[in-house]
């Protein structure tokens, strides 16, 4: 593999690793506010973090390219609401799909069709996870914070089921 491809992937990895760190301390966050459904959306979602973080380890090992683990920046701890969480949750994003677009651009450029072509999936995912944290971001938004909202949001967030990308197809049913 492209030793520049290899490099980039390698901080992909991280940020997804440091993806995770956000969710889990926005998790912490939420449950110290007697928000569980809040919370356990945002469990979720680390867990999609840490799949990515894998599906990317697993990647750059079936091509050969070594991995190089960093340290893992530490993530915020604290919001002013569970509405500015979702905004963070959404303006990050938004920053990680700029990041697998500049890989996509960069594999382009080193003529790396077989990291294009998996980079695309994760653009694709990206979509989704822009589409569902815009949308959350956007209720508590038109809530502007009252509490039967939040109640509410709370209850329908608890039911998020995580449905692990690296699992064979044949398991993900069960």
């Amino acid at each position: 593999m492209n030793s520049k491809v290899v490099k980039a992937l390698n901080e992909q990895i991280n940020f997804e690793l440091y993806s995770a760190y956000i969710y889990m301390s926005m998790s912490a966050y939420l449950k110290a506010l007697n928000l569980p459904g809040f919370a356990h959306w945002m469990e979720v979602q680390t867990k999609e973090e840490l799949a990515h973080a894998l599906k990317i380890h697993n990647y750059l090992i079936e091509r050969g390219g070594e991995i190089v683990f960093k340290a893992i920046k530490e993530p915020p701890q604290k919001w002013e609401s569970p509405m500015a969480a979702f905004k963070h949750a959404y303006d990050h994003e938004q920053i990680v799909t700029s990041r697998f677009e500049e890989i996509i651009d960069l594999a382009l450029k080193e003529k790396d069709h077989t990291t294009n072509i998996q980079m695309q999936w994760f653009l694709n995912e990206q979509i989704e996870e822009e589409a569902n944290v815009l949308s959350i971001y956007q209720q508590l938004k038109m809530a502007n914070n009252a509490p039967q909202v939040i109640f509410m949001l709370d209850r329908e967030l608890a039911q998020r089921v995580f449905v692990d990308p690296n699992a064979p197809a044949a398991n993900q049913a069960n």
